[in-house]
Protein backbone atom coordinates (compact mmCIF):
# COMPACT_ATOMS: atom_id res chain seq x y z
CA UNK A 1 0.00 0.00 0.00
CA UNK A 2 1.92 3.04 -1.33
CA UNK A 3 0.56 6.84 -0.08
CA UNK A 4 1.31 9.42 -2.72
CA UNK A 5 3.16 11.82 -1.10
CA UNK A 6 1.41 14.71 0.12
CA UNK A 7 1.04 17.76 1.97
CA UNK A 8 -1.85 16.52 4.08
CA UNK A 9 -1.24 13.00 5.81
CA UNK A 10 -4.93 12.84 6.12
CA UNK A 11 -7.83 14.56 5.56
CA UNK A 12 -11.49 13.43 6.73
CA UNK A 13 -15.07 15.02 6.28
CA UNK A 14 -18.21 15.01 8.27
CA UNK A 15 -20.11 16.64 10.98
CA UNK A 16 -18.86 18.64 13.53
CA UNK A 17 -21.41 18.60 16.74
CA UNK A 18 -21.44 19.61 20.70
CA UNK A 19 -21.83 17.17 23.27
CA UNK A 20 -23.56 18.01 26.17
CA UNK A 21 -23.38 15.70 29.09
CA UNK A 22 -24.31 15.91 32.82
CA UNK A 23 -21.92 15.62 35.74
CA UNK A 24 -20.80 12.36 36.66
CA UNK A 25 -23.23 9.50 36.80
CA UNK A 26 -26.37 12.61 36.95
CA UNK A 27 -29.25 11.95 34.54
CA UNK A 28 -30.30 13.78 31.52
CA UNK A 29 -33.97 14.23 32.68
CA UNK A 30 -32.55 15.76 36.31
CA UNK A 31 -29.27 17.69 35.95
CA UNK A 32 -29.44 20.96 35.44
CA UNK A 33 -25.83 21.59 34.57
CA UNK A 34 -24.11 19.94 31.42
CA UNK A 35 -20.07 19.80 29.96
CA UNK A 36 -19.56 21.09 27.03
CA UNK A 37 -17.48 19.02 24.44
CA UNK A 38 -16.70 19.33 21.20
CA UNK A 39 -16.77 15.81 18.75
CA UNK A 40 -17.77 14.19 15.47
CA UNK A 41 -16.75 10.67 13.99
CA UNK A 42 -14.69 12.25 11.66
CA UNK A 43 -13.39 14.77 13.93
CA UNK A 44 -12.21 12.47 16.63
CA UNK A 45 -10.36 10.24 13.72
CA UNK A 46 -8.39 13.76 12.31
CA UNK A 47 -7.52 14.99 16.26
CA UNK A 48 -6.23 10.99 17.08
CA UNK A 49 -4.38 11.18 14.19
CA UNK A 50 -2.46 14.68 14.73
CA UNK A 51 -2.06 13.77 18.68
CA UNK A 52 0.35 10.91 16.62
CA UNK A 53 1.81 13.45 14.55
CA UNK A 54 -0.36 13.47 11.53
CA UNK A 55 -0.58 16.71 9.15
CA UNK A 56 -4.55 15.99 9.32
CA UNK A 57 -7.56 18.52 8.24
CA UNK A 58 -11.06 18.15 8.18
CA UNK A 59 -13.98 19.69 5.71
CA UNK A 60 -16.81 20.61 7.48
CA UNK A 61 -19.35 23.61 7.83
CA UNK A 62 -20.13 25.62 10.98
CA UNK A 63 -21.94 28.64 11.77
CA UNK A 64 -19.84 31.83 11.85
CA UNK A 65 -21.24 32.61 15.70
CA UNK A 66 -19.93 32.02 18.38
CA UNK A 67 -20.87 28.45 18.64
CA UNK A 68 -18.73 27.85 15.56
CA UNK A 69 -15.82 30.01 17.15
CA UNK A 70 -15.40 27.18 19.73
CA UNK A 71 -15.93 24.31 17.81
CA UNK A 72 -12.75 25.96 15.94
CA UNK A 73 -10.73 27.07 18.28
CA UNK A 74 -10.65 23.69 20.10
CA UNK A 75 -9.96 21.89 16.77
CA UNK A 76 -7.23 24.09 16.96
CA UNK A 77 -5.60 23.08 20.15
CA UNK A 78 -4.90 19.66 18.35
CA UNK A 79 -3.00 20.80 16.09
CA UNK A 80 -5.69 19.99 13.23
CA UNK A 81 -5.92 22.35 10.25
CA UNK A 82 -9.17 24.23 9.78
CA UNK A 83 -8.01 25.45 5.99
CA UNK A 84 -11.09 23.33 4.60
CA UNK A 85 -13.58 24.76 6.78
CA UNK A 86 -16.81 26.57 5.37
CA UNK A 87 -18.70 29.34 7.11
CA UNK A 88 -22.31 29.30 7.02
CA UNK A 89 -23.53 33.29 7.96
CA UNK A 90 -27.04 32.62 7.59
CA UNK A 91 -29.21 33.28 10.05
CA UNK A 92 -30.65 30.04 10.44
CA UNK A 93 -26.87 28.65 11.06
CA UNK A 94 -26.82 26.25 13.74
CA UNK A 95 -24.43 23.67 15.56
CA UNK A 96 -25.57 19.94 15.74
CA UNK A 97 -25.92 18.93 19.17
CA UNK A 98 -26.18 15.94 21.21
CA UNK A 99 -26.34 14.96 24.72
CA UNK A 100 -24.63 11.61 26.56
CA UNK A 101 -25.66 10.49 29.83
CA UNK A 102 -22.95 8.01 31.33
CA UNK A 103 -23.78 4.94 32.79
CA UNK A 104 -23.49 2.24 35.23
CA UNK A 105 -24.58 -0.80 35.64
CA UNK A 106 -27.16 -2.16 34.93
CA UNK A 107 -27.94 1.37 34.00
CA UNK A 108 -26.80 1.60 29.93
CA UNK A 109 -25.01 4.44 28.39
CA UNK A 110 -27.81 7.06 26.06
CA UNK A 111 -27.39 9.25 23.79
CA UNK A 112 -29.93 11.05 22.52
CA UNK A 113 -29.13 13.57 18.86
CA UNK A 114 -30.18 17.15 17.38
CA UNK A 115 -28.02 16.89 14.93
CA UNK A 116 -30.45 17.37 11.83
CA UNK A 117 -30.74 20.73 9.18
CA UNK A 118 -27.16 22.16 10.98
CA UNK A 119 -25.08 24.37 8.44
CA UNK A 120 -23.22 20.94 7.60
CA UNK A 121 -26.12 19.70 6.10
CA UNK A 122 -26.39 22.46 3.24
CA UNK A 123 -22.48 21.64 2.45
CA UNK A 124 -21.79 21.45 -1.41
CA UNK A 125 -19.34 20.50 -3.24
CA UNK A 126 -18.79 23.78 -5.37
CA UNK A 127 -18.28 24.89 -1.57
CA UNK A 128 -14.99 22.70 -0.50
CA UNK A 129 -11.81 24.45 -2.15
CA UNK A 130 -10.45 22.35 -4.81
CA UNK A 131 -6.88 22.26 -3.70
CA UNK A 132 -7.48 19.49 -0.91
CA UNK A 133 -8.04 16.77 -3.55
CA UNK A 134 -4.17 17.17 -4.80
CA UNK A 135 -2.78 17.89 -1.07
CA UNK A 136 -4.14 14.72 0.37
CA UNK A 137 -2.26 11.67 1.06
CA UNK A 138 -5.87 9.77 2.55
CA UNK A 139 -9.09 10.67 3.00
CA UNK A 140 -11.63 9.40 5.42
CA UNK A 141 -15.29 9.47 6.07
CA UNK A 142 -18.15 7.04 7.52
CA UNK A 143 -21.39 6.01 7.00
CA UNK A 144 -22.95 8.45 9.44
CA UNK A 145 -21.88 11.17 6.76
CA UNK A 146 -23.53 9.32 4.24
CA UNK A 147 -26.45 8.58 6.58
CA UNK A 148 -27.48 12.26 7.38
CA UNK A 149 -29.59 13.12 4.07
CA UNK A 150 -29.88 12.61 0.43
CA UNK A 151 -27.82 16.22 -0.57
CA UNK A 152 -25.11 15.26 1.84
CA UNK A 153 -25.08 11.45 0.45
CA UNK A 154 -24.53 12.56 -3.02
CA UNK A 155 -21.97 15.29 -1.92
CA UNK A 156 -19.90 12.94 0.42
CA UNK A 157 -20.09 10.32 -3.02
CA UNK A 158 -18.52 13.08 -5.25
CA UNK A 159 -15.91 14.04 -2.57
CA UNK A 160 -14.87 10.53 -2.53
CA UNK A 161 -15.16 10.63 -5.96
CA UNK A 162 -12.89 13.71 -6.71
CA UNK A 163 -9.95 12.65 -4.30
CA UNK A 164 -9.94 8.93 -6.03
CA UNK A 165 -9.59 10.65 -9.00
CA UNK A 166 -6.47 12.69 -7.69
CA UNK A 167 -4.28 9.32 -6.19
CA UNK A 168 -5.52 10.06 -2.86
CA UNK A 169 -6.34 6.60 -0.51
CA UNK A 170 -9.80 6.16 0.13
CA UNK A 171 -10.49 5.09 4.63
CA UNK A 172 -14.42 4.46 4.91
CA UNK A 173 -15.97 3.11 8.41
CA UNK A 174 -19.15 1.55 8.06
CA UNK A 175 -20.24 3.28 11.37
CA UNK A 176 -23.69 2.00 11.32
CA UNK A 177 -26.25 3.74 13.09
CA UNK A 178 -29.64 2.34 13.50
CA UNK A 179 -31.07 5.99 14.48
CA UNK A 180 -29.71 7.26 10.87
CA UNK A 181 -30.81 5.16 8.42
CA UNK A 182 -32.03 0.80 7.55
CA UNK A 183 -29.73 -1.61 6.94
CA UNK A 184 -31.16 -2.36 3.18
CA UNK A 185 -30.18 2.02 2.84
CA UNK A 186 -26.92 1.34 4.04
CA UNK A 187 -26.05 -1.68 2.02
CA UNK A 188 -27.41 -0.33 -0.69
CA UNK A 189 -25.35 2.93 -0.48
CA UNK A 190 -21.99 1.84 0.77
CA UNK A 191 -21.99 -1.14 -1.99
CA UNK A 192 -21.62 1.49 -4.30
CA UNK A 193 -18.45 3.85 -2.82
CA UNK A 194 -16.80 0.53 -2.10
CA UNK A 195 -15.13 0.55 -5.65
CA UNK A 196 -13.47 3.75 -4.54
CA UNK A 197 -12.34 2.59 -1.15
CA UNK A 198 -8.57 1.56 -0.26
CA UNK A 199 -9.08 0.81 3.94
CA UNK A 200 -12.41 -0.56 4.80
CA UNK A 201 -13.37 -0.34 8.83
CA UNK A 202 -16.47 -2.91 9.74
CA UNK A 203 -17.06 -4.49 12.24
CA UNK A 204 -18.13 -8.60 12.62
CA UNK A 205 -21.66 -7.46 14.03
CA UNK A 206 -21.96 -5.14 11.10
CA UNK A 207 -20.59 -7.53 8.68
CA UNK A 208 -23.11 -10.00 9.22
CA UNK A 209 -26.02 -7.73 9.86
CA UNK A 210 -26.03 -4.81 7.69
CA UNK A 211 -24.10 -6.76 4.99
CA UNK A 212 -25.34 -10.35 5.33
CA UNK A 213 -22.20 -12.07 5.57
CA UNK A 214 -21.72 -15.56 6.89
CA UNK A 215 -18.60 -17.18 7.65
CA UNK A 216 -16.01 -16.89 10.10
CA UNK A 217 -14.87 -13.14 11.03
CA UNK A 218 -11.38 -14.44 8.93
CA UNK A 219 -14.14 -15.17 6.15
CA UNK A 220 -15.91 -12.31 6.23
CA UNK A 221 -13.73 -9.45 5.88
CA UNK A 222 -11.80 -11.33 3.44
CA UNK A 223 -14.45 -11.83 1.41
CA UNK A 224 -14.76 -7.86 1.02
CA UNK A 225 -11.54 -7.91 -0.80
CA UNK A 226 -12.34 -10.67 -3.17
CA UNK A 227 -15.86 -8.38 -4.43
CA UNK A 228 -13.57 -5.21 -4.25
CA UNK A 229 -10.28 -3.43 -4.52
CA UNK A 230 -10.14 -3.04 -0.62
CA UNK A 231 -6.27 -3.51 0.46
CA UNK A 232 -7.09 -3.54 3.99
CA UNK A 233 -9.98 -4.49 5.77
CA UNK A 234 -10.39 -4.23 10.28
CA UNK A 235 -12.71 -5.54 12.33
CA UNK A 236 -12.81 -4.51 15.86
CA UNK A 237 -14.10 -6.69 18.74
CA UNK A 238 -15.00 -5.03 22.16
CA UNK A 239 -16.44 -7.46 25.12
CA UNK A 240 -18.57 -5.42 27.70
CA UNK A 241 -18.32 -7.03 31.14
CA UNK A 242 -19.94 -3.50 32.56
CA UNK A 243 -20.51 -0.04 31.18
CA UNK A 244 -16.71 0.37 32.90
CA UNK A 245 -15.26 -2.74 32.25
CA UNK A 246 -14.50 -3.68 28.92
CA UNK A 247 -12.17 -6.10 26.55
CA UNK A 248 -10.76 -4.60 23.16
CA UNK A 249 -9.43 -5.54 20.30
CA UNK A 250 -8.83 -6.52 16.61
CA UNK A 251 -8.69 -8.57 13.38
CA UNK A 252 -7.00 -7.28 10.18
CA UNK A 253 -6.86 -8.82 6.58
CA UNK A 254 -4.22 -7.26 4.36
CA UNK A 255 -5.30 -8.29 0.52
CA UNK A 256 -2.16 -7.54 -0.67
CA UNK A 257 -0.19 -9.97 1.21
CA UNK A 258 -3.18 -12.14 1.86
CA UNK A 259 -2.21 -12.11 5.53
CA UNK A 260 -4.36 -11.56 8.95
CA UNK A 261 -2.92 -9.71 11.51
CA UNK A 262 -4.01 -9.87 15.28
CA UNK A 263 -2.92 -9.33 18.70
CA UNK A 264 -3.71 -10.25 22.33
CA UNK A 265 -6.64 -7.55 23.51
CA UNK A 266 -6.70 -5.17 26.23
CA UNK A 267 -8.56 -6.73 29.21
CA UNK A 268 -10.50 -5.12 32.06
CA UNK A 269 -10.04 -1.15 30.47
CA UNK A 270 -11.27 0.99 32.99
CA UNK A 271 -13.76 2.62 31.05
CA UNK A 272 -14.19 6.54 31.75
CA UNK A 273 -15.90 6.97 28.67
CA UNK A 274 -16.44 4.86 25.53
CA UNK A 275 -17.74 7.60 23.31
CA UNK A 276 -14.73 7.92 20.22
CA UNK A 277 -13.04 4.97 20.80
CA UNK A 278 -13.93 3.21 17.61
CA UNK A 279 -12.38 6.20 16.10
CA UNK A 280 -9.01 6.59 17.90
CA UNK A 281 -8.88 3.10 16.79
CA UNK A 282 -9.32 4.40 12.93
CA UNK A 283 -6.73 6.85 13.99
CA UNK A 284 -4.27 4.68 15.14
CA UNK A 285 -4.93 2.47 12.40
CA UNK A 286 -4.56 5.04 9.85
CA UNK A 287 -1.53 6.48 11.42
CA UNK A 288 0.14 3.01 11.76
CA UNK A 289 -0.45 2.41 8.32
CA UNK A 290 0.49 6.00 7.08
CA UNK A 291 3.64 5.97 8.67
CA UNK A 292 4.91 2.57 8.06
CA UNK A 293 3.90 3.01 4.32
CA UNK A 294 1.18 0.35 4.39
CA UNK A 295 2.29 -1.51 7.02
CA UNK A 296 -1.02 -3.50 8.21
CA UNK A 297 0.51 -5.28 11.50
CA UNK A 298 1.70 -1.66 12.54
CA UNK A 299 -1.74 -0.70 12.15
CA UNK A 300 -3.26 -3.34 14.21
CA UNK A 301 -0.69 -2.23 16.93
CA UNK A 302 -1.26 1.35 17.04
CA UNK A 303 -5.51 1.01 16.42
CA UNK A 304 -5.97 -1.16 19.28
CA UNK A 305 -3.70 0.83 21.62
CA UNK A 306 -5.49 4.33 20.86
CA UNK A 307 -8.85 2.56 21.17
CA UNK A 308 -7.65 1.28 24.95
CA UNK A 309 -6.53 4.34 25.82
CA UNK A 310 -9.43 6.47 25.14
CA UNK A 311 -11.94 4.46 26.89
CA UNK A 312 -10.06 5.97 30.02
CA UNK A 313 -10.54 9.49 29.00
CA UNK A 314 -13.84 11.72 29.17
CA UNK A 315 -15.42 13.41 26.44
CA UNK A 316 -15.53 12.71 22.41
CA UNK A 317 -11.60 13.67 21.47
CA UNK A 318 -8.92 11.46 22.14
CA UNK A 319 -5.70 13.25 24.29
CA UNK A 320 -2.62 10.37 24.00
CA UNK A 321 0.36 11.46 22.11
CA UNK A 322 2.86 8.99 20.37
CA UNK A 323 4.92 8.88 23.42
CA UNK A 324 2.24 7.85 25.76
CA UNK A 325 1.20 5.18 22.86
CA UNK A 326 3.85 3.52 22.70
CA UNK A 327 4.39 3.29 26.11
CA UNK A 328 1.01 1.52 26.24
CA UNK A 329 2.01 -0.94 23.46
CA UNK A 330 5.47 -1.57 25.45
CA UNK A 331 3.72 -2.81 28.33
CA UNK A 332 1.00 -4.26 26.39
CA UNK A 333 3.72 -6.64 24.79
CA UNK A 334 5.92 -6.73 28.33
CA UNK A 335 6.16 -9.78 30.34
CA UNK A 336 8.29 -8.53 32.98
CA UNK A 337 7.78 -5.80 36.01
CA UNK A 338 4.85 -3.18 35.07
CA UNK A 339 5.18 0.44 36.86
CA UNK A 340 1.75 1.08 38.83
CA UNK A 341 2.60 5.26 38.10
CA UNK A 342 4.27 7.40 35.70
CA UNK A 343 6.55 9.65 38.31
Amino acid sequence: MNFPNRSFDLVTMGQLMLRLSPNGNERIARSATFEKNVGGAELNVAVGASLLGLHTGVISKLPSHDLGQFIKGTIRSYGVSDDFFIYDKSPDARVAMYFYEYGAYPRKPQVIYDRRNSSFFSLSTDEIDPEVYKKTKCFHTSGITLALSPEIRKTTIEVIKKFKENGALISFDVNFRGNLWTGDEARETILKILPYVDIFFCSESTAQLTFLKTGTCNEMIKSFTEDYPIKAVFATKRTVHSPKCHDFGSLAYDAETDKFYEEPQYENIDVVDRIGSGDSYISGALYGLISSNGDVREAVKYGNATSAMKNTIPGDLPQSNLNEINAVIADHYSTGFHSEMNR
